[in-house]
């Protein structure tokens, strides 16, 4: 057995010639000649500079950087009314950010060419390494430099067999090892015999390949995503139904090129919505069931379904998934004018202001009521709602459990104009009092008072009454959302994942074996090996792979016994030290 020191890089490249070329596909980045480029030239060099990875790492940066304004900032394809409450309180960045497209970082102009040129970068780097790729599959393992002992890993050893019978013995254990092997003769040309030259590892490169390839996948899939997405959302009571039309929603934004016939056919109906809290311990308060339970259908005449909507467990129908995330309480009331005469009876949702479901609203009765003097009036009531009191006397009028364990409703009144006719649009859960009069208690004071189920409030002067009927209804909010490209996005994602380990962790390297008769007629064995990158593996492997095959091929008695003494005692094979390149 004899060992090598690893000589310079530059020697050992120009010595090993093709057998340690391509074990990648990374393209080869010359300097320019700069005074001798012309037009061409630099478009040239400028594209081999954008599709280079070291380019298209620097624009994911840049994307990832870029997409920061959008979570801290608000943004106007999410809500406006932020956007316009965060010019009016900073007159100075307000309008800077509005240049700078900050407000709506996703579709700006530069964000978008980002994007576009991260796209290309990856396209144009992944396309010809591809074919490269393909090209490596399809060819077969180069012959054996001239001079092995230049390798990281070697080993040699004389042996009595043929070397015909090495180079046999080798294909076999190689393919057994589940290299890509074969016969070759000398790389160099230089007349240094047949070699067995085998590779093992490509599955690196297709890990590699399979990444970037991943991350345009997921380029498109997300672009997708935001330019035909559309996300809704509807609160609905105990017993209404929902469907799937643009006038049906509360709210509605979409992607730019999402258009409204796109919305998937389907319709449902809360049945009911079923709450346990947790009532003692520290968790006191915290949801045991939070389930909204759904009768749907799909299509127009679709066969009715029934679902139960948990929180992370939306309704999937064609597409659209429908979210629940939010719950109240809507207490019915009825209210009738001085005669007696009922002029209004409806649930109305408050919105919870709380953990343990306070919560605020308005009602409004918009027509039907006259007042004592028979003249047509409008009513408002300023609602105030808790779902368990603690009780007269204990504290603030806020609830002290989810549940409607002790509800009370506490109303306050005014009469006059609502202001729904102006044309301006109104929020149903805020009273709008600018044109409306007090109702006045004894004391002059606005008339309010505190109500339980089934309890009447008369309001002054026997103007009418308004009562907190029993059996009051729960609503549940929902999100109806349809992401086109999500399922491609998660697809690539674990492709993506997939193939950053198989570029981390699977290593390409190339083995060869020489077996040559010395001129005392005495077979010469060579083994090397040759990797991407400095590792221990592969002079592990070529050590496993020399013992295996040295068991086939022992090695020869030493011809000079004083030659013999003065070696090692030990005549088995051992690999020479080193580190790949």
């Amino acid at each position: 057995m004899s060992k090598t020191e690893v000589p310079e890089e530059q020697s050992e490249q120009n010595d090993l010639g093709a057998a340690g070329a391509q074990l990648s596909t990374a393209p080869k980045e010359d300097a320019p000649n700069l005074p001798a480029l012309g037009v061409i030239g630099w478009l040239r060099w400028f594209w081999r500079q954008l599709t280079s990875m070291r380019v298209a790492l620097i624009l994911l940066l840049l994307l990832s950087l870029g997409a920061i304004p959008g979570s801290l900032i608000p943004q106007s394809n999410v809500d406006e009314l932020k956007v316009q409450d965060f010019m009016d309180r900073h007159t100075t960045l307000g309008p800077l950010y509005d240049k700078l497209q900050l407000f709506d970082v996703y579709s700006s102009v530069w964000f978008s060419a980002i994007y576009i040129l991260l796209f290309v970068s990856l396209i144009g780097c992944i396309v010809p390494r591809t074919w490269q790729f393909v090209g490596q599959l399809r060819g077969r393992p180069p012959g054996a430099p001239r001079k092995l002992t230049r390798l990281p890993a070697y080993a040699t050893w004389r042996t009595d067999a043929e070397p015909e019978q090495v180079h046999a013995t080798a294909l076999a254990l190689l393919k057994e090892r589940r290299f890509r092997v074969h016969t070759a003769g000398s790389d160099s040309g230089s007349g240094a015999g047949t070699s067995v030259a085998a590779e093992k590892g490509y599955l690196r490169e297709a890990g590699n390949l399979l990444f970037h390839v991943a991350l345009i996948v997921m380029l498109i899939a997300f672009a997708a995503g935001q330019l035909f997405k559309s996300e809704g959302g509807k609160l609905i009571m105990e017993g209404d139904g929902f469907a799937n039309t643009l006038s049906q929603y509360d709210d509605f934004k979409s992607g730019s090129l999402f258009d409204s016939d796109e919305l998937a056919p389907f319709s449902f109906k809360l049945d009911d919505f079923e709450g346990t809290y947790q009532k003692s311990g520290p968790n006191r308060g915290t949801p045991r069931t939070y389930r909204a339970n759904v009768t749907y259908s799909e299509g127009a005449h679709g066969a009715e379904k029934k679902k139960a909507i948990e929180v992370n467990k939306p309704l999937e129908v064609d597409g659209s998934k429908v979210y629940l995330i939010g719950h109240g309480y809507a207490p019915t009331v009825t209210v009738r004018d001085a005669k007696g005469k009922t002029v209004y009876r409806a649930s109305v949702p408050l919105l919870p202001i709380d953990q343990n479901g306070t919560a605020t609203g308005a009602i409004k009765v918009l027509d039907g009521y006259k007042n004592k003097s028979g003249k047509k009036e409008q009513l408002g009531f300023n609602a105030f709602f808790v779902p368990t009191f603690a009780g007269e006397g204990k504290g603030q009028m806020f609830s002290q459990f989810p549940a409607p364990d002790f509800p009370v409703l506490a109303l306050s009144a005014y009469h006059g104009s609502l202001g729904v006719d102006s044309g301006v649009p109104q929020n149903v859960y805020q009273l709008d009092t600018r044109k409306m009069t007090k109702f006045k208690d004894a004391q002059g004071e606005l008339f309010k008072k505190r109500l339980l189920p089934g309890e009447t409030m008369k309001l002054p002067d026997g103007e009418g009454s308004i009562t907190f009927e029993k059996g009051m209804k729960e609503w549940a909010t929902f999100q109806i959302s349809q992401q086109p490209g999500s399922g491609w996005a998660l697809g690539a994602a674990i492709a993506a994942i997939a193939g950053l380990a198989g570029s981390l962790f699977i290593q390409r390297r190339r083995v060869w074996v020489r077996a040559v008769r010395g001129a005392d007629g005495v077979t010469v064995v060579e083994m090397a090996g040759l990797g991407r990158s400095e590792s221990a593996k592969v002079p592990e492997e070529l050590s496993e792979l020399a013992a295996l095959l040295h068991e086939k091929a022992p090695s020869a008695p030493a011809p000079d016994p004083e030659a013999s003494s003065a070696s090692d005692s030990d005549p088995d094979v051992v690999p020479a030290e080193g580190a790949e390149k």
